[in-house]
């Protein structure tokens, strides 16, 4: 099996974390999924996966590849995540959302 960075190292891959807040896991999963339509059809869109933690259903990660830095600051200010980051701290735990931006090395 092949990962889009086994083509492209140069791509920009990122994981982004988030845990809701008690009794908002379905709220955020549809808020979530609302969200990788309009994803797909932005520039320099690679992948945006979407994926829930086995052990806690509350906990929800993106896996995510760009073409590059500009097009994830493009994408995040798509009115499409803007207006999920002004709503998401009704649905998220204390510490919110962490974006961890990486490049492959091996």
């Amino acid at each position: 099996m092949t990962t889009p960075t086994d083509d492209n190292r140069d791509l920009l891959t990122v994981i982004a974390y988030m845990k809701a807040a008690p009794g908002k896991e379905d709220e955020l999963r549809a808020a979530l999924e609302a969200l990788i339509e309009p994803t797909s059809q932005e520039a320099g869109y690679v992948t945006y996966d979407l994926h829930q933690a086995e052990d806690d259903p509350g906990t929800f990660f993106f896996y995510e590849n760009w073409e590059s830095g500009a097009h994830l600051d493009a994408h995040l200010a798509t009115p499409h995540l803007v207006d999920f980051a002004e709503r998401m701290g009704g649905f998220l735990d204390d510490n919110g959302l962490t974006i961890t931006r990486l490049k492959r090395i091996a």
